[in-house]
């Protein structure tokens, strides 16, 4: 079964959409990622692998370093304790100013794939949960 670049494509704009917003208008990571995708995919398929061997290869290229989303730990994180301080409509866009001014404290850690799992991520999230507070308070909101 052939599939098309822009399947590709699509694919990875919805996950950018949903866990990477700040990557939505990359579009040259999107076409290099998509048309990689596509090549392993057909080389795959040149090869003799099965229909899902071709697309788990395919998806390691598309989808390689995007298991950690910054945005969806910045957002999680004001879910769960900020959320009573504003409108529910407001979480997203609260969370991505939230994200610009967090971006020093992701930057002190090895964001891996696997990163969630790590006692690592615990410290980072408690880091982030406080600077969030500061600057809550210090904003008066």
């Amino acid at each position: 079964m052939e599939k098309d670049i822009s399947y590709y494509r699509e694919r990875l704009q919805n996950l950018l959409n949903s866990g990477f917003p700040e990557l939505v208008h990359d579009n040259v990571l999107i076409e290099q990622r998509s048309k990689q995708a596509k090549i392993v995919y057909d080389g795959a398929i040149k090869s003799g692998c099965s229909i899902q061997q071709c697309e788990f290869y395919a998806d390691h290229i598309l989808f390689e370093k995007f298991h950690f989303s910054k945005y969806e730990t910045v957002l999680d994180i004001v879910t769960k304790n900020f959320a009573n301080l504003m409108r529910y409509d407001e979480l997203e866009h609260f969370s991505m100013k939230m994200l610009k001014l967090c971006i020093p404290l992701f930057d002190k850690y090895d964001l891996s794939d696997d990163f969630a799992y790590t006692y690592d991520y615990d410290k980072l999230c408690m880091e982030i949960t406080t600077l969030i507070i500061t600057w809550v308070s210090e904003s008066e909101l």
